[in-house]
């Protein structure tokens, strides 16, 4: 059974709490033995509350490190702390499991792959979205070569999301906090990454957010293939699913997908007439069971550190998501096309 310190103890760490203790796999393989937040007294709390009444709790997460000296850590502070906190756990000899964004630039971000690589342990990101049952299903029916060759990825991300707090007064505010889950998705479904960007954001009339409540993002991907966002936290009246509406283009046809349970595939089925017959293909549900969520995440990672293999968001992969959102909201402060191998 592998030792954990949970560090940041706020609302964000009730979910990761949920997945260890409903999940039999999770239960079975990590205990907690440790709660850190700068407010002590949360700490405790989140322990008591999750059933972990043993476990220490404080407020000094280097004081922890050095009397339990855990296997694991798990990263929840907001993200100006994370690269101290991501450094410290490896400099005491542990695997780090980090909330987004994995750091604040791309320099950040290189330095923290380099020091896990350097330690020999494993430092991975919640992209929590990767083990939803519609994202791996839209990916096999992509691997499967039903619709050819991938051509082009549309994502349309519209809610009215009225959280309150400090998300109404931060900058690029859906680029940086919500815009990398779809951004990763499109990377993992199509299995390209981005090369290019040109960005426009917005603050609607009538937004409630202080900046960059909006934005349309059109990526040069890998491949030839064009990706394109159209996103916004200030449009009321037709919610998409979190996850997006997908149109998933391909050279012998296209799988729509509503971001929830709704797929509709349809082929090519001849070769005259100006519009070519369609044939409606079926998108098979998954063939096996799937650990979902942050259970999904929190599984492979623990299965990573255990069998000395690499989590699938892994900083060296996480990496090429963050660089999506940076250079998006590079191009949007420039109104030009950027590259990614420019920032």
């Amino acid at each position: 059974m592998l030792t954990a310190v949970m560090v940041g103890c706020g609302a964000m760490s009730k979910g990761w709490l949920q997945a260890l203790r409903d999940t039999p796999f999770l239960a079975q393989n990590i205990r907690m033995t440790g709660f850190v937040d700068l407010d002590e007294s949360a700490a405790r709390a989140r322990a008591d509350e999750f059933g972990w009444t043993d476990a220490q709790t404080g407020h000094d997460l280097n004081a922890m490190l050095s009397a339990q000296q855990p296997d694991l850590v798990f990263d929840i502070v907001v993200p100006p702390a994370r690269a101290e906190v991501v450094e410290m756990s490896l400099r005491h000899g542990c695997h780090v499991l980090s909330e987004k964004p994995m750091a604040e630039t791309l320099d950040g971000a290189r330095r923290l792959i380099a020091l896990a690589s350097g330690a020999g342990r494993r430092h991975a990101i919640v992209q929590n979205r990767r083990w939803l049952p519609g994202i791996r299903r839209a990916r096999a029916f992509i691997d499967s070569g039903s619709l050819g060759a991938v051509t082009a990825v549309h994502c349309d991300f519209f809610l009215g999301a009225h959280f309150g707090g400090f998300r109404e007064q931060m900058r690029n505010v859906l680029l940086l906090d919500m815009a990398i889950h779809t951004f990763d998705a499109a990377r993992f479904v199509s299995g390209q990454d981005a090369t290019a960007v040109y960005c426009r954001e917005t603050n609607p009339k009538g937004s409630w957010y202080a900046h960059g409540a909006a934005a349309d993002a059109l990526f040069d991907m890998t491949d030839g293939i064009a990706m394109t966002y159209r996103g916004s936290w200030a449009a009321e009246g037709a919610n998409t699913a979190w996850e997006a509406s997908w149109r998933i283009v391909g050279t012998k046809g296209t799988l729509l997908w509503d971001g929830n349970d709704g797929f509709t595939a349809n082929v090519v089925d001849g070769d005259q007439g100006f519009l070519r017959p369609l044939r409606a293909v079926d998108v098979p549900p998954l063939a096996t069971p799937l650990t979902q969520g942050h259970a999904g995440v929190l599984a492979d990672f623990v299965t990573a550190v255990q069998n000395g293999t690499a989590p699938l968001t892994c900083g060296s992969d996480n990496i090429k998501s963050l660089a999506m959102v940076l250079a998006a909201i590079k191009s949007a402060q420039l109104g030009q096309r950027v590259s990614l191998s420019d920032i």
